[in-house]
């Protein structure tokens, strides 16, 4: 449970400035405009505090009451453009369609896919089965898993 002792706005204020700013492209200056036109004065220098707070604890909240990962995983590589750059976009997804992880990465070798395989074993726990490419990388970076 998140502790909104000692908040000067009352705490469905808090979420919605973080939700609104988490969720859309505004700036400080605007979801400040936002609020006041909902009747809430909060400065832009309150806005961030509250981002630098809540985001994190509201964060681990959400992964902890997420639903289970199904057991059989599907993972995948693509090249992708980023601010001009081509980077590997790793996706694991379960056998439901869901995404589990994504990772950019500059390169694809072992120690991306080790980093991509630990984080999302981490988040979803061990699955049963692993459905990969026949990439050396993704190769090593699964034998490194402990099973």
């Amino acid at each position: 449970m998140i502790s909104f002792k000692g908040a000067r706005f009352p705490k469905d204020v808090i979420l919605f400035a973080v939700f609104f700013y988490v969720r859309y492209t505004v700036s400080y200056r605007d979801l400040e405009e936002i609020l006041a036109e909902r009747g809430a004065r909060v400065d832009h220098a309150a806005l961030n505090r509250w981002l630098a707070k809540y985001s994190p604890l509201i964060a681990s909240t959400a992964r902890r009451r997420k639903a289970p990962a199904d057991r059989s995983w599907r993972m995948d590589e693509t090249c992708i453009k980023v601010k001009g750059e081509w980077v590997y976009l790793c996706r694991a997804i379960d056998k439901l369609q869901k995404t589990l992880d994504l990772m950019l990465s500059k390169r694809r070798n072992k120690t991306a896919a080790t980093k991509f395989f630990a984080r999302a074993l981490e988040v979803n726990g061990l699955p049963r089965k692993i459905v990969i490419d026949r990439s050396r990388a993704n190769t090593a970076g699964i034998s490194v898993i402990p099973h």
